[in-house]
């Protein structure tokens, strides 16, 4: 954490005094109060569609307020566009990547002040600066790489570094770490320290509160568009305190409702040496009716790479997929489902999970339009909305209608959008990709209880988390995975501390070492 010399005042940069923003049919902020300050770590916290994204969106000139203040060192400004917040001195780093994926990694980190040289874009002197900013984080990356062919983990620090490269006084990081390992966190955590000592007030937006108490000097809560604590120290609240603050009233973790999976039934989905164009090799699994299966592992060991090669968006060069004893061959995600019964619910759900401008009740029914359809494609509204309101309801998304447009959702609610359309589909596997990346508390917890019921109900579930504590709370057995390569299998216990050292042994023990049990 950041510290200040005693006696001496930091200097306030950025000040919003009763902002109020609304949209139809919502006041999405009402009254809210932030004061950041030079040098310091600031957590903006509260749960999905508290205000977060809307406050940060006003703060960033997407959004004009319809009330209030904003102060920039004391004087009022008015943020028309992002650009304006860019030159004023305000920088940030959203959740969901902000990249343009046919430009380089240089380019991509230099856009917004590209180098010149009589007039025209140097691109030869994009490099060194690039270079920089990524040495700044501790990555190394090609800066002539597209960013197209990097990794979400890659992708997330190329935004960091970007925002490193304007040098903003006040920079906002919305979920930075939400993608990336616990290694590439803590270099994350020494770059805001060492951004944070020359002056730099980074806001920093997160669901996971250690990583808070970790790095953060203090903190405003919001919830339902109100400042419940505005700018206050973090030191003076408990772990215990914050939840409190976001929920509304005292949080307790039930234990989920018991359930046993048959270990002794045949496999559902099956692979069997399996190897792919990505590169993983002699890959074996079985997950069966009723079964969580969790994959673990750290960034860049081929989890979601595997996925995608199950669901057929990958090439299998070797080795056998079987779905209930039968041998398949799965082309695209369209027929793993239709013909197959295999859900895909991805980790990018802004690119791959919904469609932003479609309304919701197209998101969920999409999966099953065909058997919706009547007499030359037509499909039902009445019916296509029943489904839409019966998956709404059962998966508690908070909407004012199934008609409003995705992309105005939370983070949270459209993670549940992009389980609902597989839902809708009477999925008989699911294959879920980093379930709560970028939620709160409440909503992770609906979560966990969501895919433990689809288990109990009997659905194949193959998980993948980067979440350690998720993966001990819902799978049944952990397979560890490392370099494109499966590293042993532990069978969970249900405890932390035991789990955690079995799994963390096994991503770090070396080639020929034995297995956890």
């Amino acid at each position: 954490m950041s510290e200040t010399l005693p006696g001496v005042l930091p200097e306030v940069l950025l000040e919003c005094r009763n902002i109020v923003k609304v949209f139809p049919g919502v006041r999405a902020l009402d009254d809210v109060g932030l004061r950041l300050e030079a040098g310091t770590v600031h957590a903006l916290l509260g749960e999905n569609g508290a205000g977060k994204s809307t406050l940060i969106k006003v703060l960033t000139g997407v959004h004009a307020p319809d009330g209030g203040q904003l102060l920039w060192r004391g004087e009022e400004v008015r943020l028309r566009t992002p650009l304006e917040a860019a030159h004023t001195g305000i920088g940030v780093v959203h959740q969901e990547r902000n990249l343009v994926p046919g430009f380089s990694v240089a380019e991509n980190i230099t856009l917004q002040n590209p180098p010149s040289r009589r007039g025209m874009i140097d691109r030869a002197a994009m490099t060194e600066p690039a270079l920089r900013c990524l040495a700044e984080i501790g990555v190394e990356l090609d800066p002539l790489t597209p960013v197209a062919e990097l990794s979400v983990a890659q992708k997330q620090l190329v935004e960091v570094a970007k925002a490193l490269y304007t040098r903003s006084k006040v920079l906002l990081l919305d979920e930075p770490t939400a993608s990336i390992s616990p290694q590439e966190t803590e270099r994350l955590f020494e770059v805001v320290r060492r951004l944070a000592a020359r002056g730099t007030c980074v806001v920093f937006v997160s669901h996971k509160l250690e990583e808070v108490f970790a790095v953060c000097d203090t903190v405003t809560v919001l919830r339902d568009g109100r400042s419940v604590v505005d700018s206050a120290p973090l030191a003076d609240h408990t772990h215990d305190d914050v939840v409190n603050l976001m929920v509304g009233r005292a949080h307790a973790s039930a234990a989920l409702t018991p359930r046993t999976a048959d270990t002794t039934s045949p496999p559902a989905l099956s692979l069997s040496g399996v190897s792919t164009a990505s590169g993983h090799r002699d890959l074996s699994l079985d997950v069966r009716v009723g079964e969580i299966v969790g994959l673990y592992g750290l960034v860049g060991a081929g989890r979601s790479e595997l996925a995608k090669a199950i669901l057929g968006l990958d090439r299998i060069t070797a080795g056998e997929i079987r779905v209930h004893g039968k041998a398949v061959t799965i082309t695209s995600p369209r027929q793993a489902l239709h013909e197959y019964g295999i859900g895909y619910v991805t980790e990018n759900r802004k690119e791959e999970g919904v469609f932003l401008e479609q309304p919701i009740v197209r998101n969920i029914t999409v999966t099953v339009w065909r058997r919706l359809a009547r007499a030359f494609g037509y499909v039902p509204r009445a019916e296509e909305t029943a489904v839409a309101d019966d998956l709404v309801e059962r998966l508690g998304i908070r909407v004012s209608s199934v008609h409003q447009l995705a992309g105005e959702l939370s983070g949270g609610n459209q993670q549940k959008v992009s389980l609902a359309k597989w839902l809708a589909a009477d999925t008989r596997m699911l294959v879920i990709d980093e379930p709560t990346v970028g939620v709160d508390i409440r909503t992770k917890r609906t979560f966990h209880e969501l895919i433990w019921e689809l288990a109990r109900d009997g659905l194949a579930i193959l998980l993948i988390s980067s979440d350690l504590g998720e993966m001990v709370t819902l799978a049944d057995r952990v397979i560890v995975m490392g370099d494109n390569r499966t590293r042993g299998e532990v069978g969970n216990n249900h405890d932390y501390a035991d789990m955690s050292g079995r799994i963390i042994r096994l991503i770090h023990a070396k080639p020929g070492e034995p297995a956890a049990n």
